[in-house]
């Protein structure tokens, strides 16, 4: 909802309202002119600001609108009352309507197509309309036809109304979620939970919080992050970089990689033993190697030091697929 905030004249009160552009002018009845002048406003000046707002959200630009409601000073009550005030949000006069780029960060792309070569989909759910989530997706990778329709590309309003079958259904199909609530979100982890997915989720606000907790992989921002949304994540991103959570995986699928080859190894030394000290035992009734010298050939061996040690390579996201986990970025 917008926030609002009010100030006093000598005998009127102007309670001012921002936010989401189209929710705004659902409640305006008119319009501040160039010169300063009330103007009524008239379907076709809505279409007008309509069309603004979807070249804006086309250019990939968040945005938001201002406005006001006159009142007089007998309807606000006293001071120590207006916590309880319920603020008017009809009538409103619109001021202007602004549009704010957000761009995405360098190697946002290059991280999301590593992603998309590791088996992890990335999914975006954001707060933002549709044409403006339509076009932050495509400049970053996760859309690649812009004619892309639902349920790939879905309102949470729409997603909410579904039936928990129908949800669960939709959810493997879903790219980007666009004028979601907090509540959405979590919906949707639980809808791919259901489905047998392993789900990571981002989010640095204090409404992510539930979603944090549902998911398998919680992870918050460092920076940007709100002690709620912190302490609800598994993992916390210092850097608040998208690019960090591909560096994460590539970590885990060394370390995993690493541990085959180390289990390989240990497998091969030790049938290899057994097999030398079972047959030199039937064939000619000694065993060539005693229990230390398997010892040495298990601990002290250079290669499993080599093994266990080993970096991982650029190409090990393609080579292990390990993770099947599905990000959602409140941008």
């Amino acid at each position: 909802m917008p926030f609002s905030f009010f100030l006093e004249g000598d005998s009127e009160v102007h309670v001012y309202w921002k936010g989401a552009a189209e929710l705004i002018l659902e409640s305006c009845t008119g319009w501040i002119d160039t010169d300063g002048s009330k103007q009524s406003m008239t379907p076709e000046k809505v279409g007008e600001f309509k069309k603004f707002i979807e070249d804006m959200a086309v250019a990939s630009l968040r945005c938001v609108a201002f406005a006001y409601r006159p009142c007089e000073m007998s309807d606000v009550p006293k001071e120590d009352q207006r916590a309880d005030w319920v603020l008017p949000e009809d009538n409103l006069i619109m001021l202007g309507i602004v549009g704010i780029k957000d761009p995405c960060r360098p190697g946002v792309q290059d991280s999301i197509r590593l992603c998309a070569a590791a088996g992890i989909k990335v999914r975006m759910v954001t707060g933002d309309n549709l044409q403006t989530a339509r076009a932050i997706a495509l400049e970053c990778g996760i859309l690649t036809d812009p004619n892309v329709s639902e349920p790939t590309i879905i309102e949470g309003k729409t997603f909410r109304e579904l039936s928990d079958l129908e949800r669960e259904e939709v959810a493997d199909k879903i790219s980007v979620m666009g004028r979601s609530s907090p509540n959405d979100k979590l919906l949707l982890v639980k809808a791919l939970r259901n489905k047998g997915h392993v789900v990571a989720v981002t989010g640095d606000g204090t409404n992510d919080a539930p979603a944090l907790h549902e998911a398998d992989i919680g992870l918050s921002m460092g920076i940007q992050g709100t002690e709620v949304a912190k302490e609800s994540s598994d993992i916390i991103i210092l850097d608040d970089n998208f690019a960090t959570l591909v560096r994460v995986v590539r970590w885990g699928r060394s370390v995993y990689a690493n541990i085959q080859k180390f289990i390989q190894f240990q497998l091969t030394v030790n049938v290899a033993a057994l097999i030398i000290n079972v047959v030199s035992a039937v064939s000619s009734g000694d065993v060539p190697l005693n229990a230390v010298q398997v010892r040495i050939l298990k601990y002290v061996v250079p290669g499993n030091f080599q093994i266990t040690g080993q970096s991982f390579s650029q190409d090990i996201l393609c080579k292990v697929q390990l993770w099947v986990v599905y990000f959602y970025v409140s941008l």
